[in-house]
């Protein structure tokens, strides 16, 4: 029986591949992933060259957060054997008017600091993004406060520009402003640690400028086809497109400047004054741990600024999916 030309190829089977084993397997004969296979030696060697992050990480974070967290619930003086006393640390947290008095501080130098310090960032960036001779040195010179940062060097100069007769002062009496020395009047201490802290915007503002190169021109060209000022570019197109970097910043800084203490301490004398003014969460955590040496209650603050710091850093990525924009987001 003669067999038609359109008769249908019957597929052969291709012959079966050997694998070695531990071979790496992609896929299925159904187009499933399956699950890679490592060789024993391979998962061996991984492990050895994690070994120095795990001994770092276990050594010295993972065990001293638990040991602190233990601390927490002891009446500890670093002298003699933890005694446990479960939530009076706690409790006695909110009984002590100085940690209010810190707590208030620090929440002032956060919510008032970090907005203005964030501002002038991107004030900058904006400046530097523009085409203009120079760019460069412009951008160096602006980002060298953050390479020294609130270091003990940098205090010790400011504590001296802002004493009574400082240069500081002069300029204001050249002017005709009687105030003295920012350093001991409470009324302008916290606002000269603003000020130092809003210096060293360099590292957001680096952030800010690379979210600016990545702006589309073409939108710029076509809102002022459309006739829109600079203002309505920057509400429309500017900020929009920046929320990712600016919710980047916003989170880094407020974390960070939970964390003030070095520019406190020095400045202040470890003191935290005059009258409390410049006496920071961190200052204080610090003054009860290791000279009143009650590191039990030491611990229980620093316990509480861990839940406070969390509890925002979630608010903040909850609140963000209403302003946040990301490219090719669909909502």
């Amino acid at each position: 029986m003669p067999t038609s030309s359109a008769a249908q190829e019957v597929p052969v089977a291709a012959p079966a591949q050997h694998l070695q084993p531990g071979d790496a397997v992609s896929s299925s004969p159904a187009g499933r992933p399956r699950k890679k296979k490592y060789r024993p030696e391979d998962v061996r060697a991984g492990y050895a060259f994690l070994s120095p992050w795990i001994l770092g990480f276990v050594g010295l974070t993972a065990f001293p957060m638990l040991a602190s967290l233990y601390l927490a619930f002891t009446d500890y003086d670093l002298f003699t054997s933890p005694e446990w006393v479960g939530w009076e640390n706690f409790v006695d947290l909110f009984n002590d008017p100085r940690f209010l008095q810190s707590a208030r501080v620090t929440a002032v130098y956060v919510f008032l600091g970090t907005p203005i310090k964030l501002a002038a960032a991107l004030a900058v960036a904006m400046l530097l993004n523009m085409k203009h001779r120079g760019q460069g040195a412009y951008r160096s010179i602006f980002y060298a406060p953050s390479l020294i940062g609130a270091s003990v060097s940098i205090a010790i100069v400011w504590k001296v520009m802002f004493i009574d007769d400082g240069i500081v002062d002069r300029i204001q009496q050249a002017f005709g402003i009687e105030v003295g020395g920012w350093v001991g009047n409470p009324a302008f201490s916290l606002p000269m640690l603003i000020l130092l802290g809003v210096w060293g915007f360099g590292a957001p503002m680096v952030i800010f400028l690379a979210g600016l190169k990545q702006i589309p021109t073409e939108l710029y060209e076509a809102a002022e086809c459309d006739g829109a000022g600079p203002g309505r570019k920057f509400f429309a197109i500017t900020l929009p497109m920046l929320s990712p970097v600016l919710f980047f910043n916003l989170l880094l800084e407020t974390i960070g400047a939970f964390q003030v203490f070095s520019s406190a301490f020095i400045i202040s004398g470890g003191s935290g004054g005059p009258a409390g003014s410049t006496m920071f969460y961190t200052l204080y955590l610090y003054l009860r741990g290791f000279q009143d040496f009650t590191m039990g209650y030491a611990s229980a603050m620093a316990w509480v600024l861990v839940v406070v710091v969390a509890l925002i850093t979630l608010l903040m990525f909850r609140t963000s999916r209403g302003w946040v924009h990301y490219t090719g987001d669909e909502r």
